[in-house]
Formats: structure tokens, C-alpha cells, sequence
């Protein structure tokens, strides 16, 4: 699948077009209530959130980088041209049918693919069968563990985020009832909305860290569940081509021994 052509490039182009329009229309927003900040006294919500950059905005800053991050990485990676290439599994699928062993060996023990590091610990065991097939379990096994291990921060990152929210709108409502309290109930209603609104807009940020976090780990999860058992049945597939040369009786003992003589 290239990535020209991909839905993946298609999703991440609709996301950066929609991340642009949401900063784009904040700004205009937040220009438009400064404009009006000065008849009607009314601040716009780009204005409440950068006059409020407490210890918890930070926090949500730095969590959404890093989720931009993580998503951006899932995306490049988590393709099928990335994970199982074709053309790898072409030219194993050569080697294994000229008998080329020890080629086949030094071919998967450097190649980052799926199905080379599937095969490479199955091929140090040659020649039994039965133990090349329980180590490229194994191997299977770890990877696919390795795959989700690296997209379940986008799910740590998007549980944290109405945490943080919530801990923000507390911090800010025990702010504004204090302020109530040292002037004996008798506060200023517009100073009191002010100090609320200002703390649900840790809220806001909280939910705009989570979604896109949620939304991007249940896609990937998704995409690496589909590659990791293609990439299995691949690997199981091409392990079977080597078989018969382990099984042949007589003759096919010499050849058998190739891959355990590469190790």
C-alpha cells in the first residue's frame, strides 16, 4: 500500500486541515472579542485560557504535544508498506525456494520488517520444526505486544485529559468561592462568573487533549491488530515453505541442515 495513496495520508491531511481552521478561527475569535472587549467588556475564550497559565495548562500543553507526537508516529508506522513490505516478502520467499539458508539468516537478522524478526529466531532452531515454529510464536507474540505497547500512551494521555480538566475547573472554583468568602459574601457577581469561566476553560482543554487521543488510539489499535495477524500468517506461510526440505527423507537431509549450520 503506498502511502501516496493511502486513507492514512487522506486522514492526516483532514486533521491538519481541521487543526488549522480551529487555530485560524480561534484567532479571528479572539480578535473580534478583543475588538469588542473594549465597548462591551466581554474577553473571548483565547483570552481566558492565555490569562490563566497556571501549573495544570502546562501539564495539558506538554500532554498534547507529545499525543500529537504519538499520533503522528502511529500514522508513518503502523502501515503495511512499513511492517510486512512486499518486496521483502518476495525476496525471502526466493531465498527460502533456492535453499539459500545462510542467506536467509544474515537477510532477517539485519531487516526490521514483521516477518523477518518472525522468522529469524525460527530459523536459529533448524532443524526441528516443531521448535522453529514455537520460537516464530514467540517472536509473533513479542511484536505484536511491542506494537500495542507503543500506541497505549495515546490512550494513557487521553484517560489523563478530563482528569487535568477536572483538576483545573476544582483548583479554579475553590479560587473564586475564597475570593467570596474573604469578602463576606458579598463579591462582585461578574468578578465570581469571571473566576469561573476561567476555570471550566481547563475543561475545555482537558476534552480538546482526550478526543483526539482516544480517537487516534481506537484507529491504531484497529490498524495494528489487521497488520500483526497478516503479518503472522505471512510469516506461518513462508515458515511451511521450509518444511518439506526438513521432512524429505534420504536426500533432503543435507538440505535441512543449512539453516542450523547458519546459526
Amino acid at each position: 500500500m503506498r502511502y501516496a495513496s493511502s486513507k492514512w495520508r487522506l486522514a492526516l491531511l483532514i486533521v491538519m486541515i481541521s487543526a488549522t481552521i480551529f487555530i485560524l478561527s480561534d484567532a479571528s475569535f479572539a480578535q473580534s472579542a478583543g475588538a469588542r472587549e473594549a465597548t462591551v467588556g466581554k474577553p473571548g475564550v483565547f483570552s481566558l485560557v492565555m490569562g490563566n497559565l497556571d501549573f495544570v495548562f502546562w501539564i495539558i500543553f506538554s500532554l498534547s504535544v507529545t499525543g500529537l507526537t504519538l499520533i503522528i508516529q502511529g500514522i508513518i508506522k503502523n502501515r503495511e508498506s512499513v511492517m510486512i513490505p512486499p518486496q521483502t516478502t518476495d525476496h525471502i520467499r526466493d531465498m527460502i525456494q533456492q535453499r539459500r539458508f545462510q542467506d536467509l539468516l544474515d537477510f532477517t537478522e539485519a531487516d526490521p520488517s514483521f516477518v523477518s524478526r518472525a522468522l529469524n529466531p525460527a530459523l536459529k532452531r533448524a532443524p526441528s520444526f516443531s521448535s522453529m515454529k514455537e520460537a516464530m510464536e514467540t517472536a509473533i507474540g513479542e511484536q505484536t505486544a511491542e506494537q500495542f505497547r507503543r500506541i497505549e500512551y495515546l490512550n494513557i494521555i487521553g484517560n489523563l485529559g478530563p482528569l487535568l480538566g477536572l483538576l483545573g475547573t476544582v483548583l479554579g472554583m475553590i479560587d473564586a468561592f475564597s475570593t467570596m468568602y474573604a469578602q463576606q459574601g458579598q463579591a462582585n457577581p461578574a468578578s465570581l462568573a469571571g473566576g469561573i469561566s476561567k476555570a471550566l476553560c481547563h475543561t475545555m482543554l482537558g476534552l480538546l487533549l482526550a478526543v483526539p487521543c482516544l480517537a487516534a488510539f481506537g484507529v491504531l489499535r484497529t490498524v495494528v491488530d489487521r497488520l500483526t495477524v497478516r503479518g503472522a500468517l505471512i510469516a506461518e506461510e513462508l515458515l511451511l515453505m521450509i518444511k518439506p526440505a526438513e521432512a524429505r527423507p534420504g536426500g533432503g537431509a543435507k538440505q535441512t541442515s543449512a539453516p542450523g549450520t547458519a546459526r
